[in-house]
């Protein structure tokens, strides 16, 4: 019987696409003779809690052995919040059978205990360079301010067409 796996694809902008991703992981997929069931898709900042309601799908459907194995594009697809948050999810899916496979970092394939190791790294990457990009964007805001830009929109402006509200009272509610 072959083995059962899913993609979890996500990007963290609504401008960005899941596309590319699932194509490698798609072709990953046939060339290891797995089984693709389903394939989850997000488009949603990773540091948003609450918000990856793929994620968290994809969490209840290993609960119910809906697959074995969860191919991911690279591990930072699942959290940018650090070492702990990333164990704790591959801790979660080990506990329901799933292994969490990754096209980037080829060890999570390999067999051993240095797995645990080398995923706090991975998890710890990923949330410094997501630290790193928020410093960057900040310098770069302190320093247009500085020179007396204005940020935004333009002072007066208004808006042409309605705006969504959709989870806005969800949000704010509370």
């Amino acid at each position: 019987m072959r083995v059962r796996c899913v993609i979890y694809a996500r990007v963290s902008g609504k401008s960005q696409e899941t596309a590319n991703q699932i194509d490698i992981l798609t072709s990953w997929a046939e060339q290891k003779d797995f089984k693709l069931v389903e394939v989850y898709q997000e488009q949603e900042s990773a540091w948003k809690v609450g918000h990856q309601k793929e994620l968290a799908r994809l969490k209840a459907d290993a609960i119910h052995h809906r697959f074995e194995v969860v191919l991911v594009w690279a591990l930072d697809r699942l959290s940018r919040e650090g070492s702990a948050a990333i164990l704790n999810l591959i801790d979660s899916f080990k506990a329901y059978g799933v292994r969490v496979l990754s096209y980037q970092e080829s060890w999570t394939e390999a067999p051993g205990a240095i797995g645990e190791v080398l995923y706090a790294i991975a998890g710890w990457v990923a949330k410094m360079e997501s630290q790193r990009r928020s410093e960057r964007t900040k310098a770069g805001l302190a320093r247009v301010r500085k020179e007396g830009k204005h940020i935004g929109r333009p002072k007066g402006s208004k808006d042409k067409g309605k705006r969504s509200r959709r989870g806005y009272l969800l949000r704010y509610a509370k």
